[in-house]
């Protein structure tokens, strides 16, 4: 895997904290160089010189709100003039806000949107012409286990990564001849501070700790796909195979898992 990913440029979105973090590190780890952004521009300083200190490579924090479309082009289009040649693309950032569809605010939704979907949509449309004139590059786009089981509270959010897996897959068959990857992360409960948003109340999370994944895990695994034809990661594996099962019996798993679906 070092010898891979070593020398190679990756960007990673939402990199100040959670699974991006972890991303960033273990590329730094494989001798790669992380290219991170996230709105905390002090974290990714920090970040940075905790990475030289500990791995003795570069990396490179650059500062965006991708809920600012933008800023969002600006930070992307930056990242292209500073450097030759960019290898891979981590669209990691994202949000929840879980409530009923008749008790969310409007402007939760669109946050959703704009940061699950669009800001995704938009920095990988940013960089395609580059991988395309290198012919080459590795688009990870972080999904969820959401997109493919829909569950009470999660309606919104489970739209976006819906959307997410929807462009991955178009996505894949469009860039094959330019010999660019495309591959989709899809997860069940991470345990990082993605929960202090979307259920401020902590019960979810203390309903489903036990089942929670690893961040730094997910990272090893993520990072292990890179520049490698994986199509799909899925975890935990018992959650993907209730997805595939749910696609089958979707009326049998929904009154067979309905206490599970209500734990938000």
């Amino acid at each position: 895997m070092q010898n891979r990913i070593a020398g190679k440029k990756i960007i990673i979105t939402g990199a100040s904290s959670g699974i991006g973090e972890r991303i960033a590190w273990q590329i730094a780890e494989n001798g790669g160089i992380p290219i991170m952004v996230a709105r905390s521009i002090n974290k990714l300083k920090n970040q940075q010189m905790q990475i030289k200190k500990v791995c003795q490579v570069d990396s490179y924090a650059y500062q965006a709100d991708l809920l600012n479309q933008k800023e969002l082009v600006n930070v992307i289009n930056q990242i292209i003039s500073d450097h030759t040649q960019i290898h891979g693309l981590i669209n990691n950032a994202g949000a929840a806000v879980f409530d009923y569809v008749r008790n969310m605010l409007w402007s939760d939704v669109e946050q959703m949107f704009q940061l699950n979907v669009f800001a995704l949509m938009q920095g990988t449309k940013c960089l395609l012409p580059h991988f395309m004139q290198h012919n080459e590059g590795h688009i990870i786009n972080v999904a969820s286990q959401a997109g493919k089981i829909a569950t009470p509270k999660a309606a919104v959010y489970a739209a976006t990564k819906h959307a997410v897996l929807g462009f991955t897959n178009s996505l894949r068959l469009e860039t094959t001849e330019y010999n660019i990857r495309v591959t989709s992360v899809n997860l069940g409960p991470v345990n990082t501070n993605f929960f202090a948003g979307a259920d401020p109340t902590g019960d979810y999370q203390k309903n489903i700790e036990r089942y929670m994944l690893n961040p730094d895990k997910v990272a090893v695994k993520v990072v292990k796909a890179l520049f490698t034809d994986k199509r799909e990661i899925n975890l935990p594996g018992w959650m993907e195979l209730g997805s595939k099962l749910y696609h089958l019996f979707p009326r049998a798993l929904e009154r067979l898992l309905k206490k599970q679906f209500d734990k938000k």
